[in-house]
């Protein structure tokens, strides 16, 4: 049966179940009386839902017998059925201990998001991932939230595998993640070849499954003075949902589209019928496609109630199977494309009430993926066994990724009215590299075409004791908070099978004496054969790494509320890490309410960040591509004689001054947050270009890890939203934006050539992870059972400069006329996603959409760019249009 005549049957059975819909209006107020603004109402079993409006108003049509859920940042969430009654008046109470709710950024809990006075976005993950055929937290993120931006990488290793995130342009590792409040590990990938955040590691937020998310709490603004390193650009919060007696879950499937916009080369690979694929063996082999990057996602999320106090236990589970795509790419990079994707999440949030006023806590899951990415192609020469691949071969940079967490904890509030936080959190990222389609050349006939390229993880503990007291009756409100923290983290390399990263003799014989040991030459070029598996060489036992250290921190933080229009709020740390020392940092920020509708608020703080364990101990002899040619190459870890000799010094922490201005204003439907920032980062840890090693045997090049450059960041994020609800109407309208300007104050290069160690190029990467602008704006409409949500997303230019730039400046008419014909320009470009949903049924609804709807492109550029395609990964995308089927249940 076709899939059309597949889906007109599904609807007309849906169709039949239909009960007729009853409108629903009232008004929701505090327990003064107030009307509450905002307040998020949903029928229940469904994804239909509305907010009130100024007034605290609300209309909402429902089925017959329907029960409405009301739920407010700070208030106990309320459910009220309908019992024929189509007025319901709501009046919602302030959240008590263990029902409050605490936004990041203030630990209070009497604060909402536009009452902070720091920038905060609070996203609703499930109104999001309505809306969307984007299946990754980051895709999600990405077109939400105003100075958030996510790249995928080709031909960039492990980052083809882990996206590089990033908050107001500034690195991946600079932004730090919570777990209902709790740190987040990191990732152990390091960034090390073309990427956004080169030099940098990162949390990896797609481990986390976007169904178990209830809300992610956005702080864009620095917070290393209130929760620790790792906080210089913000922090993002992610809230597990905690619902109950309620299953719900989905199933989409999408596919791209492959007709690549540009003007082609006749027989380009990856066009023209001539698409790459290769069989288990790596050989190339042909299909025609229409259609590819083909995704299966599909998720079920269900609670139920521990007891009659408030107990629950929610979990949830998701799969996800994405296929590769492919696009246009050189002759040197016939696999360009985003990485093939097979994974498993697990997630639980759950709480068990031990008194009235105290109860246990625990939430973790695991996340598994099989990830599958083509690296650069090998078409002849001495990387080549004309035996083993007559026409040259693509290896494949295959991983599995195994991402575990666990916290735990106990809360309790104290007779003197203070309440108690004990908490340990555990976290462990393992990275393991297996090649596929790919030789050790120097085997010659006699090698494997897969090896086991061996990998790296990281673990870390976080014990937490906190303690904080809200007074109503100091001031007009007063919120103090303390506690201390200790971390443990441990960071390991380990090795792969020999024949990854081994070279071996004219015998066979691995090469353990160079100079009475002959090592096999390609017979056309006279070239030597070069050891390790093509594509990624793989750790050996010179590589291994097993080093820790812990981290003692001691915080403390208040929040004043002076008069009723007046807050001020300070907090003050001080960590110690057992591997470079101490450090103390601070925070102010205020909030002034000018009228009662609008808050004038700014905050000031000093930051910082502690070297990553990779960053100091990482290492790694692999081939890189230059313009086509490749390069064996040699990544020195931190700590080396080698690195040393370079004239590197120890790495020392990165220091950051933040500070920032805006307002929030609440005029009828229309809400708006406006706030520009400063930061300021010195010593930023970044990688090194590449200094020529010719002292160092079988190494053509040298790149190290350096506090190599002093920054700074100025930008504006605009958050403005607008809703009307009339008759059974509703409409909504959201505009996100983000301005940003980084400038290099100074390249800490002392007495090293300064182009070769952290050049032009260099700054390139550097400043493109900050893009200049994005400007999103979403549109929805929704009436009875359809809705339709329009979205249009403006990507501003970035310049990048191409491997030209290693080339002899003699070779052109002067060092700018170099610069000038290695960049590569990427205009501005608009992007329209569109999705229709209509609710089949109580409890089923089906969305079906297109991301990217015009199959927009970046713009065309020569074989000099860094993955060999015809685009670099700039912010959005090279993947073209996406089209999505979606279906939500939930019972």
């Amino acid at each position: 049966m076709k899939p059309l005549g597949l889906l007109t049957l599904i609807t007309m059975f849906s169709l039949s179940l239909l009960t007729a819909q009853i409108s629903i209006k009232g008004t929701v107020t505090d327990q003064d009386g107030l009307p509450l603004v905002g307040v998020n109402i949903v029928e229940k079993g469904t994804t239909n839902g509305t907010s009130t409006d100024f007034n605290g108003n609300y209309q909402i049509s429902v089925f017959d017998n329907a029960t409405l859920i009301f739920s407010y940042i700070g208030y106990n969430t309320m459910e009220e059925p309908m019992s024929g009654r189509q007025t319901i008046n709501v009046s919602m109470t302030e959240g008590m201990l263990l029902d409050e709710v605490q936004l990041v950024g203030s630990r209070s809990p009497k604060r909402t998001a536009t009452d902070t006075a720091v920038p905060v976005d609070v996203i609703d993950i499930a109104e999001v991932t309505t809306q969307s055929g984007r299946v990754e937290v980051n895709e999600l993120l990405q077109y939400a939230a105003p100075s958030f931006n996510a790249n995928k990488q080709s031909g960039s290793d492990g980052a083809d595998h882990i996206d590089p995130a990033t908050l107001r342009g500034l690195g991946p590792d600079q932004t730090l993640v919570l777990i209902n409040g709790k740190r987040r590990h990191q990732s152990s990938l390091i960034n090390i070849f073309g990427t956004k955040g080169r030099g940098n590691t990162g949390t990896d937020l797609n481990a986390i499954p976007a169904s178990a998310i209830k809300r992610i709490e956005i702080l864009r603004d620095g917070a290393a003075a209130q929760y620790g390193s790792d906080a210089i650009a913000g922090v993002i919060n992610i809230v597990l949902k905690d619902n109950t007696d309620e299953v719900s879950g989905f199933i989409t499937y999408g596919a791209y589209n492959t007709n690549a916009q540009g003007d082609f080369p006749a027989g380009t690979p990856n066009t023209d019928g001539n698409r790459l694929d290769t069989d288990k063996d790596g050989n190339a082999i042909g299909s025609d496609k229409s259609l590819d990057g083909g995704s299966v996602k599909a998720g079920i999320n269900f609670g139920t109630a521990i007891g009659s106090d408030g107990g629950y236990i929610n979990v949830t589970t998701e799969y996800l199977k994405k296929n590769k795509t492919l696009r246009p790419g050189f002759d040197f990079r016939r696999g360009f494309g985003e990485a093939a994707i097979q994974g498993f999440n697990l997630m639980v949030n759950a709480s068990v009430p031990l008194s009235e006023n105290s109860d246990f806590y625990v939430f973790g899951g695991r996340n598994y993926r099989d990830t599958d990415a083509y690296a650069f192609t090998r078409n002849d020469g001495n990387r080549v066994i004309p035996t083993i691949y007559p026409n040259g071969f693509n290896p494949r940079i295959t991983s599995n990724i195994i991402d575990n967490s666990l916290s735990a904890g106990f809360r309790t509030a104290l007779e003197n009215g203070w309440k108690l936080d004990i908490s340990n959190t555990y976290g462990k990222n393992s990275f393991h590299y297996f090649i596929k389609g790919t030789l050790n050349a120097s085997l010659e006939e006699v090698s494997p075409t897969d090896f086991d390229a061996g990998g790296h993880n990281l673990t870390q503990n976080t014990m937490n004791l906190d303690f904080s007291k809200y007074y109503s009756d100091v001031l007009e409100g007063m919120n103090l908070a303390f506690g201390a923290e200790y971390r443990t983290e441990n960071f390991i390399i380990f090795a792969g099978e020999e024949g990854t990263w081994g070279t071996y003799d004219i015998n066979g014989l691995l090469i353990t004496d160079p100079t009475n040991q002959t090592q096999p030459t390609d017979p056309g070029s006279g070239e030597l054969r070069p050891g390790g598996s093509q594509g990624f060489p793989g750790y050996g036992p010179a590589n291994e790494v097993d080093r820790g250290r812990s981290n003692l921190s001691l915080y403390a933080d208040g929040e004043f509320e002076f008069t009723e229009t007046f807050l001020l709020s300070a907090a003050a740390r001080f960590e110690n890490f057992s591997d470079f020392g101490s450090t103390v940092n601070g925070k102010l920020a205020a909030r002034l309410k000018a009228s009662d509708n609008v808050n004038i608020r700014g905050s000031v703080s000093s930051g910082f960040r502690a070297p990553s364990l990779a960053q100091i101990y990482y290492n790694l002899r692999f081939t890189n591509f230059i313009g086509g040619v490749a390069v064996d190459q040699l990544l020195s870890p931190n700590n080396s004689p080698v690195t040393a000799s370079f004239g590197i010094g120890p790495l020392k922490e990165e220091k950051a001054i933040n500070a920032g201005l805006g307002f929030t204003a609440t005029l009828g439907d229309f809400t708006a947050t406006i706030d520009g920032y400063y930061i300021k980062v010195d010593d930023r840890i970044v990688l090194t270009g590449n200094f020529d090693a010719p002292q160092i045997p079988n190494v053509e090049a040298a790149q190290f890890f350096v506090n190599g450059v002093d920054t700074k960041t100025t930008g504006l994020d605009i958050v403005l939203a607008w809703q009307k609800s009339f008759d059974d109407n509703r409409l909504s309208a959201t505009f996100t934006g983000n301005i940003n300007e980084m400038k290099i104050d100074k390249v800490n290069n002392g007495n090293l050539d300064a182009e070769t160690f952290f050049g032009e190029r260099d700054k390139g990467f550097l400043l493109a992870s900050a893009p200049k602008s994005k400007f999103t704006l979403n549109m929805n409409y929704s009436k009875d059972k359809f809705n339709v949500g329009l979205g249009l997303t403006h990507f501003s230019k970035v310049d990048l400069l191409d491997y030209q730039m290693l080339e002899p400046t003699s070779d052109y008419d002067s060092f700018q006329d170099k610069i000038n014909q290695a960049t590569d320009t990427y205009e501005n470009k608009l992007v329209t996603d569109l999705v229709f949903g209509y609710q089949l049924a109580q409890g089923l609804k089906l969305n079906v959409g297109a991301n990217n709807l015009f199959n927009i492109y970046p713009d065309q550029q020569d074989d000099w760019v860094e993955g060999g395609g015809y685009w670099d990964s700039v912010q959005m995308g090279f993947g073209g249009a996406y089209y999505f089927a979606k279906v939500g249940f939930s019972f």
